[in-house]
């Protein structure tokens, strides 16, 4: 048995069925066992594959997005550049490389990383140990310093843990995590109904039928973010995977080895994550009086910052590797059912004088 699950068994035992959020959290971020805690998990020979590590031309776009915008900003002199959750360092490094062409934003940006994994920021530190630019590491947010600010987040937010709650003929229950009866991890749902639900409902979901699964997260963060971009006159981009209205039905899946899996089992040795809600994120990000672009599709936003014209300077750089880099633009924007370009949404959310690059069309 993994040492994490045993874990969990223990507070069980002890402590009765826990909320679906609170598993979800061990199983990520327990400090000893947690899935990201312990390893890396990205490329092809971890359990998945993000946008930075399919081309250098996704973090690339993204510096070139960061540097106009720090022109739109005025140009401040000292910029923090954060990202949360920065993976292996990969598109900071590429969106610093490409940003070398203005100068004055290089020589203003001061680069914040928020991330909890020591596994992780081994890996940030190997990849960024050449970069001219002053790098922090942080546990959370809210340690960034004031000033003038750009927040990233790819594919941070779909990590955070998910509370979910499934509707009974006589209100909403919080879903839990339980040992059944053949002694197996399994979900069950908590004694009373889940108090104040209504207030975080979407208006569809009022007359839910039975057994609809609602999910959502709580939204600190997204209110932090958006109080710190409107008092210090940034902004922020994030892109992940998720659905651009409310709505009900379970997101949560496990990870591994590329493949999917049932996540109550072996817990820590699978990635966990949910769908991001962004029209619960926009609405916070209303409520702080944030401006907001979007949410677009990953294919509109790469194409509007010129990802065509990128990937044929790259083949014209290099005709041999033509047919890898045609390769990497079309997986970045695959617009199928499931592909990355229609999947992967992008939503910008900043102080309501800046008009936020690649949202235009």
């Amino acid at each position: 048995m993994h040492p994490l699950e045993a874990e969990i068994r223990r507070r069980i035992a002890l402590g009765g069925p826990m909320p679906v959020q609170q598993y979800m959290a061990l199983c990520l971020s327990h400090p000893e066992h947690g899935y990201y805690t312990t390893r890396d998990p990205l490329g092809r020979a971890g359990d998945f594959i993000t946008s930075p590590e399919i081309s250098q031309m996704f973090g690339e776009l993204i510096g070139l997005w960061a540097a106009a915008l720090w022109h739109a900003m005025g140009e401040p002199q000292s910029l923090r550049l954060v990202e949360l959750g920065p993976g292996r360092g990969t598109m900071m490094l590429d969106a610093l490389r490409a940003a070398q062409v203005v100068p004055g934003f290089r020589a203003a940006v001061d680069v914040h990383l928020v991330e909890t994994s020591p596994a992780m920021r081994a890996k940030q530190v190997q990849t960024l140990r050449k970069l001219d630019v002053p790098v922090t590491w942080h546990e959370s947010f809210e340690e960034v310093p004031a000033g003038p600010i750009i927040v990233l987040a790819n594919e941070f937010f779909d990590a955070l843990p998910v509370r979910q709650a499934i509707k009974h003929f006589n209100g909403w229950y919080e879903r839990m995590v339980l040992i059944d009866d053949a002694g197996n991890l399994a979900y069950g749902i908590s004694n009373e109904p889940v108090p104040l639900i209504e207030h975080l409902l979407p208006e569809k979901l009022r007359d839910a039928p039975v057994a609809t699964i609602f999910e959502w997260r709580p939204d600190n963060l997204v209110l932090e973010i958006s109080r710190r971009l409107v008092r210090e006159r940034g902004a922020g981009l994030v892109i992940d995977y998720g659905h651009t209205e409310s709505a009900g039905g379970e997101t949560l899946q496990a990870l591994g080895n590329h493949a999917f899996a049932d996540p109550l089992i072996t817990p820590g040795e699978f990635d966990l994550t949910a769908h991001v809600d962004f029209q619960a994120f926009a609405l916070s990000a209303d409520s702080m009086g944030a401006r907001r672009h979007g949410p677009v599709t990953q294919a509109q936003f790469l194409r509007s910052l010129g990802l065509e014209n990128r990937a044929q300077a790259l083949k014209n750089a290099a005709p041999q590797k033509a047919a890898e880099i045609e390769a990497a633009a079309l997986r970045l924007t695959d617009e199928s059912r499931t592909g990355m370009g229609s999947l992967f949404k992008v939503l910008g959310f900043g102080h309501p004088s800046l008009a936020l690059p690649g949202f235009e069309g």
